[in-house]
């Protein structure tokens, strides 16, 4: 059952607090605070927290958000860059027995989890014997997508991911093949697990207002999906990573039809008579752009051109 809401995170509690610390919040990390309170509970129910979960969240900020987890969850991870946000988060949570924060970007480059992060995930997870995980974070809009694509495709799958994140994200996580939203995040996403938008959100309800609306979004990782991209890598890294980096590489040349898109990728390791033969085997024209292709045909693509290729690489 979801505890009581905290009575603070107003907008002018918040001005008046930062203010006497001399603190201001930094449009480059996404420092907008969610003051509508029954959206927090929302977060919370969206997020169906149990005192078995252990919950990652990405920006603790002044703490609000990370004490209704602390009420609600087995154990808390917050991950906050700011010194002066990791003063206040240690202020606000006042050193509870549950609570780990963790003094850190939350990225190591765009294509890595902080190996600390994970780290102490297992770590939690051990000590309270469960198996549950989940993220729930009010997301800097910065880093939203790469947070939520490196978990996805990493060995540590949340549970559940809710987030605030920006709307423009949220379309772009549930687009349809045609639209012009579709790309790479919306079929490694969809490839994974089952999406949706919980609420959208003004930007009314933070503070400082952001200049575009808002989204919590819900994402529900679904190993049956996953188990569809489980194909021969020689290269040591699993069929869902080579898929996630095949998309990028694809929709890197998203003007160009298949054909000539494919020609552009992993340094020209087709020639054009084996790229027309394994379209045509998978029975998609070479003339179509990738964005109108469904989920299912990116990961027969995928599985066709890449699968026991030994010119896979691992971006750093």
């Amino acid at each position: 059952m979801m505890q009581e809401l905290p009575a603070r995170q107003t907008q002018s509690y918040l001005s008046n607090l930062l203010r006497s610390r001399n603190i201001w919040p930094k449009n480059k990390l996404g420092q907008n605070f969610l003051i509508d309170l029954n959206l927090m509970g929302l977060v919370i129910q969206a997020a169906e927290l149990t005192p078995e979960d252990v919950v990652l969240e990405v920006g603790s900020g002044t703490g609000s958000l990370t004490n209704m987890l602390l009420a609600n969850a087995r154990s808390v991870i917050s991950v906050e860059v700011d010194p002066n946000f990791q003063r206040l988060t240690e202020e606000s949570v006042l050193h509870h027995p549950n609570f780990t924060l963790i003094k850190s970007d939350v990225l190591k480059g765009k294509n890595q989890i902080q190996p600390i992060v994970i780290d102490t995930i297992h770590k939690r997870l051990k000590e309270s014997n469960t198996a549950k995980f989940k993220l729930v974070a009010n997301l800097p809009y910065a880093v939203a997508t790469p947070v939520i694509s490196n978990l996805m495709i990493g060995d540590l799958v949340p549970e559940r991911i809710v987030g605030m994140v920006q709307y423009e994200i949220a379309e772009k996580f549930i687009s349809q093949p045609g639209s012009k939203e579709y790309g790479a995040l919306a079929v490694l996403a969809q490839s994974l697990s089952r999406i949706e938008i919980v609420r959208k959100i003004p930007p009314s309800a933070f503070w400082p207002r952001p200049k575009v609306d808002s989204a919590i979004i819900r994402i529900q990782p679904d190993n049956q999906l996953r188990e569809k991209l489980d194909f021969p890598t020689p290269a040591g890294i699993t069929g869902v990573q080579v898929f996630r980096f095949f998309l990028r590489d694809l929709y890197a040349h998203r003007r160009k039809n298949l054909r000539g898109a494919i020609l552009s990728m992993q340094d020209n390791a087709w020639t054009k008579e084996e790229v027309d033969q394994k379209l045509f085997k998978l029975n998609i024209p070479g003339n179509e752009r990738a964005e109108v292709l469904s989920i299912e045909q990116h990961q027969s693509l995928c599985k066709e051109f890449m699968a026991g290729h030994e010119q896979i690489k691992h971006p750093d």
